[in-house]
């Protein structure tokens, strides 16, 4: 009888005993596969991010690079020629003012600011419903060949600690240059004036109100920023410095080089 009682209790010791283990394994195996989950979930975030900070680089370098190629333009049967130059730009700044009269007002962002001027009609632009040429934010302009100017800027969005590329066009008459979100996360523009013969480019505030018409190309940089992770990111900013990110946001700059060809014969 006590040696049955022996074995059971044995018996009783080795089922304690390798139920522990069971449980230490499977919060081992718990614990790796939630660091996993973590790994992975972080790696994807950080893709997704590096994903949107790409695509809108490259959505921001498009649309001001078509705008700054339509710079200039007048309809071959056109009884009228543009009211400024082509392009006029601000460094730290956004262009402001009625579009015959456009001067520059400070960014907090530090961003450049830029002023595309050209002749819009139902075949240079998108025409609206009504027919009607439209602006870079779609609005209705005027019919028949009509002058716009779209204005470019970056900057914080109002009430959030997040940057967005906006956009001022023509299309609201009585409030010229009432600017709109575009492309969300870019932080900075960076923009460089080539003019005629010019061995070198250089910066909005460089140039004479006079010298605009004399611009022939353009170095455009976009910084682009992303998600707040914790961490601090190295990046090349749009004079090709490196830079830190304090603020745990990753950040790219996309650069491009634009020929104004509405406005490159009559300057050579």
């Amino acid at each position: 009888m006590n040696k049955r009682l022996a074995h059971v209790r044995q018996q009783d010791g080795h089922t304690l005993l390798e139920l522990t283990i069971a449980v230490a394994l499977g919060l081992v195996v718990t614990l790796g596969a939630l660091s996993a989950y973590r790994t992975q979930r972080q790696a994807y975030a950080h893709a997704n991010d590096a994903a949107r900070i790409h695509e809108a680089g490259m959505n921001s370098l498009m649309l001001i690079g078509e705008q700054i190629q339509m710079a200039g333009f007048v309809a071959a049967d056109a009884r009228s020629t543009l009211a400024g130059p082509a392009i006029f730009g601000c460094a730290a700044g956004r262009p402001i003012g009625t579009d015959g009269a456009l001067t520059c007002e400070p960014l907090p962002s530090r961003s450049d600011g830029l002023a595309v001027r050209y002749q819009g009609d139902g075949v240079s632009t998108w025409a609206a419903t009504n027919g009607q040429a439209t602006d870079c934010l779609g609005q209705g302009v005027g019919v028949g060949s009509v002058e716009i100017v779209n204005r470019y800027h970056a900057k914080g969005r109002e009430g959030t600690s997040e940057s967005e590329l906006y956009c001022a066009g023509s299309g609201k008459p009585g409030k010229p240059g009432t600017p709109q979100p575009l492309v969300e996360g870019v932080e900075r523009l960076r923009l460089r004036y080539w003019t005629a013969g010019a061995a070198q480019a250089v910066e909005a505030s460089a140039l004479a109100r006079d010298q605009w018409a004399s611009v022939v190309a353009v170095d455009l940089c976009v910084l682009v920023r992303g998600a707040a992770f914790a961490r601090r990111m190295r990046y090349v900013d749009c004079d090709g410095v490196q830079a830190f990110g304090a603020d745990g946001r990753a950040r790219q700059a996309f650069w491009r080089h634009i020929v104004l060809r509405n406005v490159l014969p009559a300057a050579s």
